[in-house]
């Protein structure tokens, strides 16, 4: 059975793990061939200096029914990418979907730290990885993507534009990356939307990545053992109800009209009938404005 991505080609830009393994996964469920890149390979590691790779994510993208292509691409580096959408205009002619989720910053941010505290060269550095990779990305791609009509660019960040508006997120450096990314996207679909093509920003809710589920100690099939610890972590949400957003998005013929815009992957559960893998619908943008900021008890009744 073709699915409605078949014939489509995706490439998503940081698949390694989290949230840019769990959309690479559900393009290449819904039929799509899917290029991952990223720089952590089975012959070398990134300074992360964990396990996934990108042929990790590629194996899988091709187990859940597409075609997934791992390609080691660091980037921060304009030759490395470029030669990326080379490689995907030489094989493929087309590209449809452009997935922007390079992040790398998680062993960069100081929490609760001024930015007259903050190590400079790391907030620096976060800066170049979460916000120039977008760029870099998109300066190579995009010519791509434009060859026909009805393309889509999704700016992967976290939180919408209306929680980051009114909240500091923690640190100088952490708030200005994922803010930067929900402003590319909005001038991304002033450039794109009269050529034809889509730009979104996607925020994931709390996302029990491998990371954070590495931090809580636990693993994805006991990971309300962490709950005891951390009530409000159970909102939380699979890497694969992000990429079930992006598939949604991905065949929506009329995508068009959200170009520009903030969405989460809980806000469009709502709209396109999809779930996390356990069934459920796990809005945790309202619930963390409405129980957890709020002060109360961790309750997910009425928000999963």
């Amino acid at each position: 059975m073709s699915g409605p991505l078949e014939g489509k080609v995706a490439w998503v830009a940081g698949a390694t793990r989290g949230a840019g393994r769990g959309i690479a996964v559900e393009l290449g469920a819904a039929g799509a061939t899917v290029y991952v890149t990223g720089r952590s390979t089975r012959a070398r590691r990134s300074e992360y200096d964990r396990p996934e790779t990108i042929e990790d994510t590629a194996d899988l993208v091709t187990e859940a029914g597409g075609h997934g292509i791992a390609v080691p691409a660091d980037h921060l580096d304009p030759r490395q990418v470029r030669a990326v959408a080379d490689r995907v205009a030489r094989e493929q002619g087309r590209l449809d979907v452009l997935v922007n989720d390079i992040w790398g910053g998680e062993n960069l941010f100081e929490w609760d730290t001024p930015v007259w505290e903050h190590d400079l060269d790391k907030g620096l550095r976060l800066l170049r990885l979460a916000v120039d990779t977008h760029a870099i990305t998109s300066h190579h791609a995009l010519p791509l993507l434009l060859r026909r009509p009805g393309g889509l660019v999704v700016e992967v960040t976290d939180g919408t534009a209306e929680y980051n508006r009114d909240n500091y997120r923690n640190s100088f450096y952490y708030d200005l990356a994922k803010v930067s990314v929900l402003r590319m996207a909005f001038a991304l679909g002033h450039e794109l939307g009269p050529r034809g093509a889509t730009a979104v920003a996607l925020t994931p809710g709390w996302l029990r990545s491998e990371i954070m589920l590495d931090v809580y100690g636990v693993r994805e099939d006991n990971w309300r053992d962490a709950l005891d610890r951390v009530p409000h972590f159970a909102i939380s949400e699979t890497p694969r109800f992000v990429g079930r957003a992006v598939g949604a998005l991905a065949a929506d013929p009329d995508v068009a009209r959200w170009n520009g815009q903030s969405l989460s992957s809980g806000g469009l559960a709502q709209v396109y009938g999809f779930t996390d893998v356990d069934g459920s619908r796990p809005d945790a943008w309202r619930y963390i404005v409405e129980v957890q900021d709020a002060g109360k008890p961790a309750d997910v009744t009425g928000y999963r």
